[in-house]
């Protein structure tokens, strides 16, 4: 069993950064490829980005490309998600999970946090 917690949520004015963090716990933290979801009021969760088990290859998405970055530190059993130059589109709640590989398909993530809530006035 895996167990993540998200944090480093919160309110950001447009244009301005925030750092995700997620801490795992259960197994070894470095089996497991990691990924970021998101998902706004009336909309679908929507990938944001994915990290292997090594950290040496990431998944992201068009939306985010050039703005967000995926990183993880295995002696520290977390993983992150640099947030830079935030839109009011980024408004979410933000979801870290756990696959055996990396992968853009939810279905995929075998264990998931319970989520942080991302705001971006304007």
């Amino acid at each position: 069993q895996v167990q993540l917690v998200e944090s480093g949520g919160g309110l950001m004015q447009t244009g301005g950064s925030l750092r995700l963090s997620c801490a795992a716990s259960g197994r070894t933290f470095s089996s497991y490829a990691m990924g970021w979801f998101r998902q706004a009021p009336g909309k679908e969760r929507e990938f944001v980005a994915g990290i292997s088990r090594s950290g040496i290859s990431t998944l992201n998405t068009d939306s985010v490309k050039g703005r967000f970055t995926i990183s993880r530190d295995n002696a520290r059993n977390t993983v992150y998600l640099q947030m830079n130059s935030l839109k009011p589109e980024d408004t979410a709640v933000y979801y870290c999970a756990a696959a055996f590989a990396s992968t853009r398909i939810a279905s995929e993530y075998v264990y998931w946090g319970q989520g942080t809530q991302v705001t971006v006035s304007s």
